[in-house]
């Protein structure tokens, strides 16, 4: 099983902007994710095509199971 925390960023152009951190530690510490997300945008660090990071939209985790099947 694959976890990943998402990330979500309105951007200077209204878009959605996104970034994953892959296998997050549990539990997940809302007030954490908060001030990070706040950081994140504060740093001015990632710009995208839509423009700079203006505030959070959410955060979520997203569990993706795969079941490999052999067809030989």
């Amino acid at each position: 099983m694959a976890k990943t925390l998402e990330l979500q960023f309105a951007t200077e152009l209204g878009k959605t902007a996104r970034l994953t951190v892959e296998n997050p530690k549990d539990p997940i510490d809302e007030e954490v994710v908060k001030l990070s997300m706040a950081q994140i945008i504060a740093s001015e660090v990632f710009t995208t095509s839509s423009g700079k990071f203006v505030s959070s939209k959410g955060a979520r985790v997203v569990d993706r199971n795969v079941t490999d099947y052999e067809l030989v």
